[in-house]
């Protein structure tokens, strides 16, 4: 969901609160990955079962036998609307991410109460872009992204021509306005580090297509993630079977 600054202005003006992220249903055109309730379309990077275990209706992030134990999503999608929300574990970084076609991060760290957010901290674009203001809540309060990704445009070789943006709001604010990207810079990312065959695989098909999938990071803290959905903003989604 995002609230456009007029209406944002009327509702302030009319002393009403704008509506909250947290309680608001997908759209009617969204896909739901992830609800709690029977739908889950996240798989492991080896594009099996995932291991994550579900509590109270959220995927808590796991360490498995390797430290990069990310989910990806069944859904390969090129511009989309992305909703994920998360919560920080009491104790620890907090450190996790929304990787957009695993390579640009939204970075999830427990950053509440900072007053100058750096690349690393909650709302940043890891690598490329700072939050414009810290909007982060303490640890063990629900928190949302929604996100509008454009990806970027590649040529028949797979080169970047023209740079992707993402506008994103933290919990309803604003922290990344068009920002724009071009060529992955963090050599961790799913990839590139701890990649597989399978992941390989979707590599070789986003570098020809621009279609790809949406990763949840695990970076050893147990981040909760509950009700994500991706609103695709053109006709290249599709659900990828291994």
């Amino acid at each position: 969901m995002f609230i456009h600054l007029y209406v944002l202005a009327s509702l302030l003006a009319a002393d009403q609160s704008p509506p909250d992220p947290l309680s608001a249903p997908p759209p009617d055109e969204a896909i739901v990955l992830f609800d709690g309730a029977g739908t889950n379309r996240f798989l492991s990077m080896e594009g099996t079962e995932i291991d994550w275990p579900i509590e109270d209706a959220a995927l808590v992030s796991t360490r498995g036998q390797v430290r990069t134990n990310h989910l990806v999503s069944k859904l390969h999608f090129r511009d989309a609307e992305i909703h994920v929300e998360f919560m920080l574990p009491e104790q620890g970084s907090g450190n996790s991410g929304v990787y957009l076609h695993g390579n640009y991060e939204l970075q999830i760290f427990s950053s509440f109460g900072k007053t100058a957010p750096t690349m690393d901290d909650m709302g940043a674009i890891y690598g490329f872009s700072k939050p414009l203001v810290n909007a982060c809540r303490k640890p063990g309060h629900w928190q949302v992204y929604d996100i509008r990704y454009r990806a970027p445009r590649r040529d028949q070789n797979g080169e970047i021509v023209e740079d992707g943006s993402i506008t994103a709001h933290l919990n309803g604010v604003l922290v990344q306005d068009q920002a724009k990207f071009g060529a992955p810079r963090s050599p961790y990312h799913p990839f590139r580090y701890g990649t597989t065959p399978y992941l390989a695989k979707i590599w070789e098909q986003q570098q020809r297509t621009g279609v790809g999938p949406v990763f949840l990071q695990d970076h050893d803290s147990p981040v909760r993630f509950r009700n994500i959905w991706v609103r695709p903003l053109d006709d290249r989604a599709f659900l990828y079977e291994p």
